[in-house]
């Protein structure tokens, strides 16, 4: 995670830290299905349902790899800002892997 997610991700046992341009946001793993899903709670929202998902498909004919994303916004504009934030991030991913 720490080549596309973020600057660098450091974790102990079921928490993790993310870091990015130095500043750190807290979360624990909630739910891990081993090379299928990650599901993840930020610190402050601990006390909500609120989480966010990191989920690979493979479809079973085509073979094809997707990744599902899930996360939770309050209003429309943090909704708006958390889809450019994975944009991002996707982005980032193609880029490691070589990826258009």
């Amino acid at each position: 995670m720490s080549e596309w997610f973020a600057d660098n991700v450091n974790s102990r046992g079921e928490f993790f830290k993310f870091i990015w341009d130095g500043q750190e946001e807290k979360a624990k793993i909630i739910k891990r299905v081993s090379g299928e899903r990650a599901r993840f709670q930020w610190d402050y929202d601990e006390d909500t349902k609120k989480y966010f998902e990191l989920r690979i498909q493979v479809d079973e004919i085509t073979k094809d790899v997707s990744l599902i994303i899930t996360d939770f916004g309050d209003d429309d504009d943090e909704v708006e800002e958390q889809k450019m934030f994975w944009e991002n991030q996707i982005a980032g991913l193609k880029k490691v892997l070589g990826s258009r």
